[in-house]
C-alpha cells in the first residue's frame, strides 16, 4: 500500500547571512491515517516544516509524496485542498463569516455544505455567531475557529495544525480536540499538530515527531516517547518548560 504521506529527506535553508541549514535530513512515512504531534523546542523549524508539506514554503532539498505523487509534479492549488494548513494566526478575508466559509467552495469550485457548517459551529462553541458577521470582528478565538471550519470543508486528506488551540480558553480547547478527533476517526484525515502542550499531545496523539538538533531526532508512539524518550535532548525538552502561557481569546 502507498504511504498517505512520505518526507524523503528534506531540507530547508535559512535566509541571511546564517548559512546553516534550519533542518535537514527529514525523513518519515506515515503508512495510515494518523494523528502526530509534532513537538520541539521553539526555533527548531515545526510551523515552517509544516508549510513546506502544504507547498506554501519551497523545499530546498528532498521530497514530499502524497499516495507516492511527489508534489512538485501536482498543481499547487490541488496539492493545498488534500494537504491543508492551518496557521496559529489566522487570515480573514474581507466580508462575513458565511463568506469567510464559502471561499473555499469558490476557489476550488466545490459545493458548499451548509449542513456540515450548521452541524460544526455548535460543536465547535460558536453557535452564538451570526454569519453575517463582520469576520473582521471576530475574537481571536473565533478567528482561529472559523479558520479550522473553513479547512475541514475542503475535507483534506492530510490537516497540518499549527498551534491552533495555544489561545482558546480551555473550554473551547476541548471543544476543538474532540472535534478533530472525532473527525480523523470518521474521515480518516491524517493530522500533523504543532503543539507545546505537551499534556494535549499525549491525548489526541498516537505518534511523535520530535525536531531538535536540527532535524527529525524522534519518531515514536507517544506512549514510547513519553515513558523512555530515546534521546537526551528530548528527555530535556519534557522536564523544561515545554509550553508558555498565552493570553484567551475566545
Amino acid at each position: 500500500m502507498k504511504p498517505v504521506l512520505e518526507l524523503q529527506q528534506v531540507k530547508k535553508n535559512r535566509t541571511g547571512a546564517d548559512t546553516r541549514p534550519l533542518f535537514m535530513d527529514v525523513s518519515a512515512q506515515i503508512t495510515e491515517p494518523s494523528m502526530i504531534a509534532l513537538l520541539g523546542v521553539s526555533g527548531q523549524g515545526k510551523s515552517t516544516l509544516l508549510r513546506m508539506l502544504a507547498a506554501l514554503d519551497r523545499i530546498d532539498e528532498g521530497s514530499v509524496r502524497l499516495h507516492d505523487v511527489p508534489q512538485s509534479e501536482m498543481d499547487p492549488k490541488a496539492w493545498r485542498m488534500k494537504v491543508c494548513y492551518v496557521a496559529q494566526q489566522p487570515v480573514m478575508l474581507q466580508g462575513s463569516v458565511e463568506q469567510n466559509l464559502r471561499a473555499v467552495s469558490f476557489l476550488h469550485r466545490i459545493p458548499y455544505e451548509d449542513k456540515l457548517v450548521k452541524q460544526l459551529l455548535p460543536r465547535l462553541g460558536l453557535e452564538h455567531l451570526e454569519l453575517g458577521k463582520n469576520a473582521e470582528l471576530l475574537s481571536g478565538g473565533e478567528k482561529q475557529r472559523i479558520s479550522l471550519l473553513r479547512s475541514l470543508l475542503l475535507r483534506p486528506e492530510v490537516l497540518l495544525l499549527d498551534e491552533v488551540t495555544a489561545s482558546l480558553d480551555r473550554g473551547s480547547k476541548e471543544l476543538v480536540e474532540q472535534v478533530l478527533q472525532e473527525w480523523h476517526t470518521a474521515e480518516g484525515t491524517t493530522m500533523i499538530w504543532v503543539t507545546h502542550d505537551l499534556e494535549q499531545a499525549r491525548q489526541i496523539s498516537g505518534q511523535v515527531w520530535f525536531m531538535g538538533e536540527g532535524t527529525l531526532l524522534e519518531n515514536s508512539a507517544t506512549t514510547t516517547f513519553f515513558d523512555s524518550p530515546a534521546t537526551e535532548t528530548a528527555r530535556n525538552y519534557m522536564q523544561g518548560p515545554a509550553s508558555k502561557e498565552q493570553p484567551c481569546l475566545s
